[in-house]
């Protein structure tokens, strides 16, 4: 892939002049001598790296993000099909953490897509009934994508047991799908259960505590009664089949299982097998969200509780050939305060 070169304009540095005494300012040869405490290093120079901080070069996108901004499929998926050797840069096969830059072919299964084919994002809210399939893969049976059989190219946020039914979101935005799955932003999924015989309130505690599974122990979680072989669940993580293998160790079968929300999204009354659009404040709720600046606590002309006062600066180093300097003579102490 090729690189951008960056020809940094040249340094400008102070010289005496011989003939006025003044300092004069000096480019090209003159400046070299700045340089000379500077590392040689092969990568970008200080004045490279603070033109790409102010956006003046342009600079590359991850092949992942890029395939998902097309509309394609997700960052996750287009990592998979990367490994799998289907998608190719400039003809060349690519790789996990290519960086494609502006100019570059990106061709998926010998398609060519580009940023051109982005469409208008599609957010919509499916309630998915059992037998269907949450995968892109139009060669399985009952896949989500045939189901849905929506004009644009979408897909699922996450994925829903074959054998389960209830909400899950589709779309054609990759980025909101980062922010949907993420276990660290503990965004909550809700669940209503059916089980093969009446629940106790032993059952219910532990479920609340967490159960071990094959994967390691589940996060605690919110649990309460429906009825006498039903209730409600809400987690913060989603690992494979993971309220099924928890009633399981707990010697419960599940019979029937339903979600019912995904963070702020209800399913409502919504009949299953149907979809719908989100509205605009549903997707507003599923973006990044974007913190303000917190106000600053500092008193006027003083320091804030808590803050240190930063050391002075270090004196300017002696001359070379100059008293105390190095390659000059040392510095007489004895004359000090004379």
């Amino acid at each position: 892939m090729q690189t951008a070169n960056v020809v940094a304009p040249p340094l400008v540095s102070t010289e005496q002049s011989p003939h006025t005494g003044r300092r004069q300012r000096a480019h090209g040869p003159a400046a070299g001598r700045l340089r000379q405490t500077r590392q040689r290093s092969t990568g970008p120079s200080p004045v490279t790296c603070s033109w790409l901080r102010c956006g003046l070069l342009y600079r590359g996108m991850r092949l992942n993000k890029f395939i998902s901004e097309t509309g394609v499929c997700s960052r996750r998926e287009a990592d998979e099909w990367i490994e799998a050797g289907r998608v190719t840069v400039n003809g060349a096969r690519a790789g996990i953490g290519t960086v494609v830059n502006d100019g570059d072919t990106v061709a998926l299964d010998g398609r060519v897509i580009t940023a051109k084919d982005k469409p208008k994002p599609v957010y919509i809210a499916l309630n998915k009934p059992v037998g269907v399939v949450c995968t892109t893969e139009r060669s399985v049976e009952g896949n989500i994508v045939d189901f849905v059989d929506h004009p644009e190219r979408v897909f699922p946020i996450g994925r829903l047991d074959k054998d389960s039914e209830g909400l899950i979101l589709l779309t054609n935005d990759g980025d909101i799908v980062n922010e949907v799955l993420r276990v660290e932003h503990d965004h909550e999924k809700e669940y209503v259960v059916a089980v093969d015989r009446n629940v106790t309130p032993e059952f219910l505690a532990q479920m609340a505590r967490g159960v071990r599974i094959d994967v390691g122990h589940t996060r605690p979680c919110k649990v309460r009664q429906e009825a006498a072989r039903a209730f409600r669940i809400v987690l913060t993580q989603g690992l494979n089949r993971q309220i099924r293998k928890m009633c399981e160790v707990l010697g419960y079968n599940v019979v029937a299982l339903q979600r019912v929300r995904i963070m702020h999204i209800e399913l409502g009354h919504l009949k299953v097998g149907r979809w719908r659009n989100l509205s605009e404040a549903e997707v507003a709720g599923l973006k990044p969200k974007v913190e303000s600046p917190r106000p600053s606590t500092r008193p006027p002309g003083g320091l804030a509780q808590g803050e240190r006062r930063k050391p002075k600066p270090k004196s300017a180093a002696i001359p070379f050939g100059q008293p105390g300097g190095v390659g000059g003579p040392p510095l007489d102490r004895r004359r000090r305060g004379r």
